[in-house]
């Protein structure tokens, strides 16, 4: 179970699960301004500034990632870690997107989209509609931040402000989708924080609007570190932010449901009408050259996967 969750808990972006899409952005943000960027997100870094969650604008200074590594390096390297994973899961998901649109797909819903700027970024072919998921403060805020320094979507986008526990699709279907038509859906960075069940009711309801031909892809809710581990990072990062005087936020492990009978997600998949295929998210860390050792100790295995499925 989670310690903070609730079945009808809600959040804006700076608070409870709306902060995760910050702590996310800010790894997109880092990446864009590295010397040899995996991914590119332009608009990362004007909607981690605003957000106001402290420590994740914080660190797009550089000079703070400096002193954390002079204070504990392997918090350091945790970081560093954590930041290429983010590139990478995005990187993967990236070519997701752009391998459905060119199999001919036009509809698209992200689910529990946070900060997601894809419906800005990548480059749609002419005729896509783009539905975008969350909680709708949290869309609210993307929407009037990027709106006031005049970025635009480069898709046809529309917004579907309700909470994905409620009766998402009706809301989807009332805002135009089309069950009818071919999908390419994406659950990034969402799963580990929906209970087993949830996990399963969503799946079910994407299955049900899913045309024929319908791609997904999903980054799973991946294998929990101890809570001995936990409590020691938790401990560790606690006192790395006392010491370099940042505010602190909510531990995004408080956060997640540590449901040990969760469906893995490509059997799932496979057994109720999908062809699925996962990657696992350390292979392709290494793949691309962006895997950091740090001394994880049981958390060696924690990493999630990459699972994509095409609709039968």
């Amino acid at each position: 179970m989670s310690a903070l969750r609730t079945h009808d808990d809600t959040w804006d972006i700076a608070t409870s699960v709306g902060s995760t899409a910050v702590m996310v952005a800010t790894a997109r943000a880092a990446e864009t301004d590295s010397a040899d960027p995996l991914i590119s997100d332009p608009y990362a870094k004007i909607l981690v500034a605003g957000a106001g969650t402290g420590v994740w604008e914080a660190l797009l200074d550089g000079s703070l990632v400096d002193k954390v590594e002079a204070l504990d390096p392997e918090i350091a390297a945790v970081y560093h870690h954590m930041r290429n994973y983010q590139a990478v899961r995005t990187h993967f998901f990236d070519a997701f997107f752009a391998d459905a649109v060119a199999a001919g797909i036009r509809q698209v819903v992200i689910l529990a989209s946070g900060l997601d700027s894809r419906a800005y970024r990548l480059d749609w072919p002419a005729g896509t509609t783009l539905y975008e998921i969350d909680q709708p403060k949290v869309l609210a805020y993307k929407e009037q931040t990027l709106a006031a320094h005049d970025v635009t979507p480069s898709a046809e986008r529309r917004a579907v402000a309700i909470d994905l526990r409620q009766d998402w699709p009706a809301a989807l279907t009332a805002a135009g989708f089309d069950p009818a038509a071919p999908t390419a859906w994406l659950a990034e960075g969402l799963l580990m924080y929906l209970p087993a069940d949830g996990q399963d009711r969503l799946f079910d309801q994407i299955t049900a609007l899913s045309a024929p031909g319908s791609r997904i892809a999903a980054e799973t809710a991946g294998n929990h570190s101890s809570d001995e581990r936990r409590q020691q990072m938790s401990e560790r990062f606690k006192k790395i932010a006392e010491t370099v005087g940042l505010a602190q936020t909510v531990d995004v492990q408080d956060l997640i449901y540590q449901d040990e009978d969760r469906a893995p997600v490509g059997a799932w998949l496979d057994e109720h009408g999908w062809r699925a295929t996962a990657q696992t998210s350390t292979a392709e860390m290494r793949r691309l050259n962006r895997w950091v050792d740090v001394p994880l100790d049981d958390d060696a295995d924690s990493f999630s996967e990459f699972v994509t499925a095409v609709r039968s």
